[in-house]
C-alpha cells in the first residue's frame, strides 16, 4: 500500500482542486546518482494497468511496475524554513542520495 500523510493530503487535494485532476500518479523511473528516480505527477484518469489506491481521501494511481518499487511508502509534505515539497518515505530503499530524489533496492 501507498499512504498519503495528512500534511500531504491536504496540500494533493488543493492541487487537484486548482488543477482540475482526479488524482495524483507516483512512479520510479530509471536513472538518478543512485539508480532509481521518483516521480510525482498528476492523473487525469487511470489506464488498464494501474493499481487504483485511496488514500486520505485522494486516489492514485500507479502503474504496476512502480508499484513493486513503492510498496509501503509514504509521501509527506514539508514545509521547513523557504522551502515546501514533497517527500517520499521509502522503506525499501537501501540507500538513497543527498538530495532524497534518487534510491536504489
Amino acid at each position: 500500500m501507498i499512504t498519503l500523510s495528512n500534511a500531504a493530503a491536504k496540500r494533493v487535494k488543493e492541487l487537484i482542486e486548482s488543477g482540475g485532476h482526479v488524482g495524483l500518479r507516483p512512479g520510479v523511473t530509471g536513472g538518478g546518482c543512485s539508480g532509481f528516480s521518483y516521480t510525482l505527477k498528476f492523473s487525469d484518469g487511470a489506464t488498464d494497468t494501474d493499481k487504483i489506491i485511496e488514500s486520505n481521501g485522494v486516489t492514485i494511481h500507479i502503474n504496476k511496475k512502480s508499484y513493486l518499487y513503492l510498496i509501503d511508502t509514504e509521501i509527506d509534505y514539508v514545509e521547513e524554513n523557504l522551502q515546501a515539497g514533497f517527500q517520499f518515505v521509502n522503506p525499501n530503499a537501501k540507500r538513497t542520495c543527498g538530495c532524497g530524489e534518487s534510491f536504489s533496492v
